[in-house]
């Protein structure tokens, strides 16, 4: 009997370890989504969470009675914080602008309670096992259900059950075990507690189902509060949350709850993306293009006769399966993914040109803002250098390159990083409605800043279906006023040393949006 309560106790541990590690990676993503600064937010809910854990044991000092009747107290409420944290989180944002406050509740909450839960256990177990072997078996399987919990997150959960769902199974699988422990340790219940937890049971199995079967309805309905326009479409995939907004007969596209496009204006953003560096290289037969899985530079490629080939590279097969099949981005990219032309891979742009063998005449890189560690990485000399290996010679690349007002010293590391790799640069601007002023980089092998902008002014694209760009235009593209903040001091953005980042969080941008 006691090696079955033994092995009981040390089963609930290891469901505990298992929902605890998911609940503080989904605490660590929905945090950088919501708050971004992915390297800060995933050290502080980890460190808080750790925090809150010794607390928790020194907590569990206090209690001298009824320690198993505590212990299951503490499993009970860990369930319904485990399984509740991320849908709390998508509610909330809609409620409140101190989202960070709602997060950071939870991970001191769940670590509170986990931190309780392993002195507990060790004292209950005590009777049957030598300090030894009690203290040894318990943290075993913690840290097992916790290996298995990062394992389920990583291949499962995010990538096929999204940040709503995961914490249900989990939490459940944390409930089930504890129902077991209650029912194989009923005898060594008090009466009273009995009584109270099978009211408990019922009432938390009715809460967990109910609010896991209309989780999509309320994570739809906060972020509906969080948006201003109709929300028509949401999904959660393993790298981003993607979402789509309609206002009156146009469409916005959000990354992570970040602007990326509006249809009422998107030609205002891909019209300098693709143009002139396509025009500076007279031979564009292979084109690159990183990221943009709406489909739009694919488009404004399209309208050169001589392409023979376009590879799109973006890491997720969700939004390039978007710019495929949702009707919304099938007219705004005029069917671009369908062109025998274009080849499409699901891959990090990084591990592509690691790997890649071919070489291309134009790249285009359209990647979301550098607002963090992560998308930082493919905007730093070491990207860059790999970008200047598989150019051709003759050929060009354009970056988009943030806000040249809002975030100045972001937009100048850009330009003087892409400097650093070899190549001639050239910024450009230009104002889209929808974000206010924007900037790329165009970085050539072969020509000059002052020969690139001379070409640029020469261009005509009267034989070209767009909708704004002109020769006039590239004049006012090609011309800049003083810096409204000063640059000068900027550094080159590395891996070992990303500056931009930050460069980005210091400007005006993110306090505009």
């Amino acid at each position: 009997m006691k090696t079955n309560k033994s092995r009981i106790l040390k089963l609930a541990l290891f469901a505990t370890g298992l929902s605890g590690i998911v609940a503080e990676y989904i605490l660590s993503t929905l945090a950088t989504y919501f708050l971004g600064d992915s390297v800060f937010q995933w050290t502080m809910i980890l460190s808080i969470m750790l925090f809150a854990m010794g607390v928790g044991s020194r907590i569990s000092t206090k209690f001298n009675t009824k320690i198993l009747e505590k212990f299951l107290i503490a499993e009970f409420c860990l369930t319904l914080l485990t399984s509740t944290a991320a849908l709390s989180t998508y509610f909330f944002m809609g409620v409140t602008e101190h989202i960070g406050i709602i997060i950071y509740a939870y991970c001191i909450s769940i670590g509170l309670l986990i931190g309780m839960e392993i002195p507990l256990v060790t004292r209950i177990n005590e009777e049957n096992e030598d300090l030894r072997t009690n203290i040894a078996g318990v943290m075993e399987n913690d840290y097992y259900g916790s290996l298995l919990g990062g394992l389920f997150f990583v291949f499962v959960g995010l990538p096929y059950l999204g940040l709503t769902h995961t914490p249900f199974i989990l939490g459940g699988i944390n409930f089930l075990v504890a129902i077991l422990l209650f029912i194989r340790l009923r005898k060594h219940i008090s009466k009273t507690y009995r009584i109270a937890f099978s009211a408990v049971i019922p009432t938390l199995l009715i809460v967990i189902s109910f609010l896991s079967y209309n989780a999509d309805e309320i994570v739809l309905y906060g972020e509906q509060k969080r948006y201003n326009d109709k929300v028509v479409f949401s999904k959660q995939t393993r790298y981003q949350k993607i979402t789509i907004t309609q206002w009156k007969e146009h469409f916005w596209l959000y990354l992570n709850s970040s602007k990326q496009l509006c249809t009422f204006d998107e030609w205002l953003y891909h019209e300098p993306l693709v143009h002139p560096v396509m025009q500076l290289t007279k031979d564009h037969r292979n084109v690159l293009i990183l990221g943009a899985g709406d489909g739009c530079a694919i488009r404004e490629v399209l309208k050169y006769e001589g392409v023979e080939q376009i590879t799109l590279v973006d890491i997720d097969p969700e939004m390039t399966k978007i710019g495929m099949t949702n009707s919304i981005f099938i007219e705004m990219n005029d069917s671009s993914y369908y062109d025998p032309r274009v080849k499409v891979i699901n891959q990090d742009a990084f591990q592509f040109l690691e790997n890649t063998e071919d070489f291309y005449d134009v790249m285009i890189l359209d990647f979301p803002d550098p607002k963090s560690i992560d998308i930082n990485r493919v905007y730093t000399r070491e990207f860059y250098n790999l970008c200047n290996r598989k150019l051709r010679p003759m050929g060009h690349i354009i970056t988009q390159a943030v806000s040249p007002y809002y975030t100045t010293k972001a937009f100048r590391s850009i330009e003087k990083t892409l400097g650093a790799s070899g190549f001639n640069t050239l910024p450009i601007h230009n104002h889209v409605y929808s974000f206010g002023e924007w900037g790329w980089v165009i970085g050539s092998k072969h020509l000059d800043k002052t020969t690139m902008k001379s070409n640029l002014l020469e261009m005509d694209f009267q034989d070209l279906d767009v909708q704004w760009i002109t020769n006039e235009s590239m004049n006012l593209m090609t011309s800049f006023g003083k810096d409204l903040r000063n640059a000068d001091s900027v550094e080159v953005n590395t891996i070992h040393n990303p500056v931009l980042y930050r460069y980005y969080l210091d400007g005006t941008w993110a306090k505009f949006l």
